[in-house]
Parts: structure tokens; sequence; C-alpha cells
């Protein structure tokens, strides 16, 4: 009874305003190694350099961006108190997961076989500190339009 009592005290939350508009830009990674790190995202797996600001012998700032992501990730000294390695559930959408794939293995990565699972295929890896990562293949949304969902014929009930 709790439980139901829970579910019926959550009011649907009113629309939101123009204000509201909120986009995740910035995620954390811990590493031990700065240099190192840096290397493998950008050498490895392909992203662009941003910024590398050494603030303080406390505080270096590594901005690191996935080709075509709005997203970035940070990585230095003083940024975050997460144990390096300790990050799960990173995620990039690819378009041609075998491609991204191959071009990986191409550089050095250690990347798994391709995992085909019912909504997308996807490919595993780790970087350096052991932080996991996930690739889910995607292709274009213009080449694979949203399904309808089929209604159900109504049955008349006398």
């Amino acid at each position: 009874m709790a439980l139901m009592q829970n579910a019926l005290d959550m009011a649907p939350f009113p629309p939101y305003s123009d204000a509201m508009d909120m986009k995740l830009e910035l995620v954390a990674v811990p590493v031990t190694d700065v240099d190192r790190a840096k290397t493998f995202y950008t050498e490895k797996i392909g992203f662009h350099a941003d910024h590398d600001i050494v603030v303080n012998e406390h505080l270096r700032f590594v901005q690191l961006t996935p080709p075509g992501s709005a997203c970035s990730i940070v990585i230095g000294v003083g940024i975050t108190d997460m144990v390096p390695g300790s990050l799960r559930g990173l995620q990039m959408v690819v378009q041609d997961i075998h491609a991204v794939r191959a071009e990986l293995l191409g550089r050095g990565v250690d990347v798994s076989e391709v995992d085909v699972q019912p909504w997308s295929p996807f490919v595993y890896f780790n970087d350096p500190d052991g932080n996991k990562w996930s690739l889910q293949g995607i292709p274009s949304r213009a080449e694979t339009p949203a399904k309808t969902p089929k209604k159900r014929a109504s049955k008349k009930v006398s």
C-alpha cells in the first residue's frame, strides 16, 4: 500500500520555461597520469584537445572533445575526487559501429567485439586507468525513421 501511496503522491511537474534549456557539456574523468590520458584520448580515440591549462601546482584543466560532440570531458589535477578508473557508463553514439571499431583497432585501442543488442550494437573499451566507455551504433536518424506503434483493433463489447 505504501508503494502505491508514494506513486500517487508524485504529481507531474509543470511545463518548463525556456529558461530551463540545459545542455550537458562537461564530464569529469578521473585519471592518474594526465599526460598519458591526454595522449590516449587524442591520439588513440581521436578527441580534440580544447584546453590544457595549468592554473597552479594543484590545478590543471585539460578539456577534450570527441569529434562531432557538443559534450567534452575534463581530466587533470584537482578536477575531481573520484578514484581514477572508477568511472562507468560513459557512452558515445556513432553512425557506423564497424567502421569506428576498425579505426580504433588500427590506432591500437583494445576494443571489444561488436555486441549486438536488440536495440543497437555496442563496442566497449577502457582508458589506461580503467574508466569504462561504450560506443553505441545508431545509424543516421534520417535513414531510420521512427517506428510508429501499430494500433490494436478495438474489440466491441456487448
